[in-house]
């Protein structure tokens, strides 16, 4: 595999002044289901306010403990966002077992869910299973390690359960996870019953005696049995493909999100906690994710519309020594990867005023001399902060961190640096500037708090990809 494109240059600069120390003011698969489960159980859940009815509903989640099989070179938590992992079971046990016999467990779909900090948006990324991949060792759940291999990248869940599955896509991907979510045939089943049947597109009348799928052309709306067939038909759809399955099952997750968002739901409260504790039955997920978590995320997500939900693929090419196979195009997947990994930007708000009695006019970033320090609890993020400046055409003179930690971030000046500042708190809003005694003239100074330094977004937060699916679209459009 291609290694990611070199981070951005920074300027470094031996005579640069020290760090400053300012003064402290203040102190589902197929999951397909999974991603549409998932994401609409804290989009609805939102409007759920009782302690009790979350209490009841939280008890109804399996959960597993499998924070000591992840290793220990996970990549960094650097932002707010969150990132949670989904994957559809094809296991056969249970309630599954009308599906047929087939040895051992399988996560027949993949996907990362990655929500933007603030809850500003919401991108579900799948992970083609005949994807060729390199596999970490992975530990089973009675200690024994299964070691590094090429494969299939579904043969992670065989191997190792979740577990291996959530340490494959941090090593391909370098973005931290922070939980998992697995569904299973059944559940899925509960949940579009529970929605009352989800809407779909058929381009041509369907008649498939393997997936028990018989509908007509168009429209129309489809429940349980009828769904999963839907989702899983392979050959009777498209062109037989898992790239062109994964687009329709895409689709179907987009309808999901936009009837669980439908505000005859929200408005309904019966509906609302019949779909959830479907919901909540019918999924597993690490011992993270408790109730707290589900909470502040639901919280965090009030008000979003199905409007900003996407889904997109990650780009693949052909796998040369198989045609049946693929494997990930690094030239474009690498931008989608480093664009979650480094999305740390909240809704773009308006550039800090600077006050009309001074009449600071801000100079060009290229005029900008800044040493950026870390003062917070978060490793590299001066560097990386650093790279960003770069990249918008400021000087960066110097990186370090500072020995004391601070809970805000502050952009400090020294004499005539006062143009400089105001330059840089466009670039940073949030912070608005402040003379220091001690800097050096001409130079100003990024001290990044506790509370970060979050970028003015100058493009969308994650890109936008070639056929990608948002969740308000017309469901005929791409049929």
């Amino acid at each position: 595999m291609q290694r990611a494109a070199a981070p951005p240059r920074v300027y470094y600069a031996d005579h640069a002044p020290p760090p400053p120390e300012p003064p402290v003011r203040g102190r589902l698969w197929r999951v397909l289901g999974g991603i549409s489960i998932v994401l609409s159980v804290v989009l609805v859940a939102g409007s759920l306010t009782a302690y009790g009815f979350w209490r009841r509903l939280d008890g109804q989640i399996d959960r597993e403990n499998v924070e000591g099989r992840l290793g220990q070179n996970r990549p960094p938590k650097l932002n707010g966002s969150l990132n949670i992992l989904l994957m559809g079971s094809d296991s056969r046990a249970g309630e599954n077992a009308r599906y047929g016999v087939e040895a051992g467990q399988r996560s027949d779909t993949t996907i990362l869910l990655h929500i933007s900090p603030g809850g500003e948006s919401a991108i579900g990324i799948s992970f083609p299973r005949d994807s060729m991949v390199q596999m970490p060792p992975c530990k089973r759940k009675n200690g024994s390690t299964i070691p590094a291999q090429f494969g299939m990248i579904n043969a992670a869940f065989s191997n190792g359960g979740p577990a291996c599955t959530w340490r494959t896509i941090e090593s391909l991907t370098k973005i931290h996870i922070d939980h998992y979510v697995e569904v299973d045939f059944a559940g899925f089943k509960r949940v579009v019953d529970a929605l009352g049947g989800v809407e779909i597109c058929v381009p041509k009348r369907i008649d498939d005696p393997k997936a028990e799928l018989h509908l007509k052309a168009g429209k129309q709306v489809v429940h349980g049995d009828q769904a999963l067939g839907y989702v899983r038909t392979r050959y009777v759809l498209g062109d037989g493909s898992d790239l062109d399955r994964i687009k329709r099952q895409q689709a179907f997750m987009a309808s999901v999100v936009k009837k669980a968002t439908d505000k005859g739901m929200l408005t309904d409260p019966g509906r609302t906690y019949d779909f959830l504790s479907a919901a909540t039955k019918s999924i597993k997920a690490d011992d993270k994710l408790t109730l707290s978590v589900m909470q502040k995320l639901a919280a965090s997500l009030r008000g979003m519309s199905a409007g900003k939900v996407r889904f997109v693929t990650v780009p693949v090419q052909a796998y040369p020594q198989d045609k049946n196979r693929v494997q990930f195009n690094q030239v474009l997947a690498e931008p989608l990867f480093k664009a979650v990994r480094e999305d740390n930007k909240l809704p773009d708000p308006a550039p800090t005023p600077v006050p009309a009695q001074n009449k600071v006019q801000p100079v060009p970033p290229a005029q900008v001399k800044v040493g950026v320090y870390n003062a917070s609890p978060t490793q590299g993020l001066a560097g990386r902060t650093a790279g960003q400046l770069t990249e918008r055409g400021f000087k960066v003179v110097k990186v370090g961190t500072s020995k004391k930690k601070y809970a805000r971030t502050q952009i400090l000046y020294g004499a005539g640096a006062e143009r400089q500042a105001a330059r840089l708190a466009i670039a940073v809003p949030g912070h608005p500037p402040r003379a220091w005694r001690s800097a050096k003239p001409g130079y100003v100074y990024l001290v990044i708090g506790k509370d970060g330094a979050r970028l003015r977004a100058l493009t969308p937060t994650v890109p936008k990809m070639a056929g990608e699916i948002r969740a308000d679209r017309d469901i005929c459009a791409q049929t």
